[in-house]
């Protein structure tokens, strides 16, 4: 038998020649995000201690204390001089903790910068820190589509585990679904020198995602429920949610921004009946 050896100068002839008449590789396309989750606002009061500092569409929330501040969420990741820009002018300095719901580009993707700047302690649970070491990628839902800059955690929490600053405690809730280490939080703050038990709950809603069959995650649907039945329980006076409409904010309207407050129990019951209802579309 002979074997047809190809010269340096041959074979990319023979290769191209191959391929000739087929499609060109796509494009590589950049996450784009929508409007609203790029348009800044002014810091917006949510109660005596609480801001809302990130964007119209996306929700990152400044608490002020006596030993300093603390941040959850930050937004898209050209959010950081955003960020930065509303913590010096709320005079909220130093900003000693960073905590988040989830780790997708638009929540978590400005961290990195905002943890380098500050020297803020970055606390996350072990699901969320290995996908933020990795800047998102290898996404179970999105693969690569969504990257952002890594960022390292200074300090790993356990489900129930109350974070502290000042006099002010977080308690941590893992709600895993929407990720596998999705987190909500709950404190207790005062409004106009009231107490007030304030929910930031992490997002419920499945987008796009495969939920029958996803050998990435083979327990979502149980974790998605695990999670809203928590969700149904916690202390919640005031809800706040990741992307603001979801919980009946409107942070563009300083008189009037939350036209349509949705309680926990209200949030978990919608997010149940949509996950019933894909699960009824999926069925065979």
């Amino acid at each position: 038998m002979r074997t047809l050896l190809l010269t340096p100068l041959l074979a990319p002839l023979l290769i191209a020649s191959a391929f000739a008449g087929t499609e060109p590789l796509p494009q590589l396309k950049a996450y784009e995000a929508q409007p609203a989750w790029l348009q800044p606002i002014e810091p917006l009061r949510i109660s005596d201690h609480v801001w809302q500092i990130g964007t119209s569409g996306i929700t990152a929330l400044l608490v002020k204390t006596g030993e300093g501040a603390l941040l959850i969420d930050g937004g898209m990741p050209q959010a950081a001089d955003l960020v930065l820009a509303q913590i010096r002018k709320l005079d909220a300095e130093p900003l000693r903790l960073i905590l988040h719901s989830h780790a997708h580009a638009d929540h978590v993707g400005p961290l990195a910068a905002i943890r380098r700047a500050t020297g803020a302690q970055m606390v996350t649970n072990a699901e969320s820190a290995a996908m933020m070491a990795r800047g998102g990628f290898h996404d179970i839902h999105f693969g690569d589509g969504i990257s952002y800059p890594p960022v390292q955690a200074d300090r790993l929490l356990q489900d129930g585990e109350v974070v502290r600053l000042g006099a002010m405690a977080f308690t941590v809730t893992f709600t895993p679904g929407h990720t596998p280490g999705s987190m909500s939080w709950t404190w207790t703050d005062t409004l106009q020198g009231r107490p007030v038990r304030i929910a930031y709950v992490d997002s419920l809603t499945a987008p796009g995602y495969k939920l029958v069959g996803n050998a990435a995650y083979p327990h979502i649907v149980d974790d998605y429920r695990r999670s809203i039945a928590r969700v149904r329980a916690l202390p919640c006076d005031l809800l706040l949610t990741p992307h603001p409409e979801f919980s009946g904010w409107n942070y563009t309207d300083a008189a009037r921004p939350h036209p349509q407050p949705t309680s926990c129990k209200t949030y978990a019951d919608e997010a149940e009946k949509a996950l019933d209802e894909r699960l009824k579309a999926s069925a065979p």
